[in-house]
């Protein structure tokens, strides 16, 4: 009688709750004894192959998307620090030269002069004031207003957990595809062993009829 096949998942998971596929060492035990139903069990192993491959997609697309906007995040923050530390009479204008040119006197500091991206290909030029404040977007079409210190924590936060997230991203990728790995071997090992079940019946049968005959 055929046995039912056996969930795919074991129930160990990793940090973010990800299952582990098992490694099918005895594939006649795992199939239930020497009649096990084959095509069952190829089938679930497939589903949970497309689920893998599902989730690896989810997890490539939210890396891309975080390696983009993690640098923006940073220049960012750089930016508003300059703005703080140029206020405070900390400028680091040496390291911003390239983007940055700070026009100051003896006298009331003057606005320096930067450029913006307005998008992809068009720049435009401005001038900074001393000030207190500034404006993030915080998502479509929200702007607030933040003090600089304020402005400052809430970044470096964003930062940091933009990057966490990142490594817990790539970590699950990497373990996504070792069991992704881990299943492709199984379904091998499984469809072998039933090739191999095939043909050590049919010769049997042919031994069988010989004798017969």
């Amino acid at each position: 009688m055929a046995q039912t096949p056996k969930t795919v998942f074991s129930e160990e998971k990793n940090p973010r709750g990800i299952p582990k596929a098992p490694f099918i060492a005895d594939v006649e035990e795992y199939l239930g004894g020497p009649d096990g139903d084959v095509e069952a069990t190829l089938r679930t192993f497939q589903d949970a192959i497309a689920k893998y491959r599902y989730m690896d997609g989810s997890l490539t697309q939210r890396r891309a998307s975080l390696e983009e906007k993690i640098p923006d995040i940073k220049k960012t923050l750089d930016m508003v620090e300059f703005i703080r530390d140029r206020k405070a009479g900390k400028s680091k204008s040496e390291d911003d030269e390239d983007d940055l040119d700070d026009e100051e006197d003896d006298g009331e500091p003057q606005p320096f002069k930067t450029t913006f991206e307005l998008n992809d290909t068009l720049y435009a030029e401005a001038e900074i004031q001393d000030t207190d404040t500034v404006y993030l977007w915080l998502g479509a079409n929200v702007m607030l207003s933040y003090p600089i210190p304020e402005a400052i924590s809430l970044l470096q936060s964003k930062l940091d957990a933009a990057n966490l997230t990142l490594s817990n991203t790539i970590e699950d990728l990497e373990f996504l595809r070792e069991q992704l790995t881990i299943m492709e071997v199984n379904t091998a090992r499984v469809y072998n062993w039933d090739v191999k079940r095939r043909r050590e019946r049919r010769l049997a049968k042919e031994a069988e009829e010989k004798e017969k005959a």
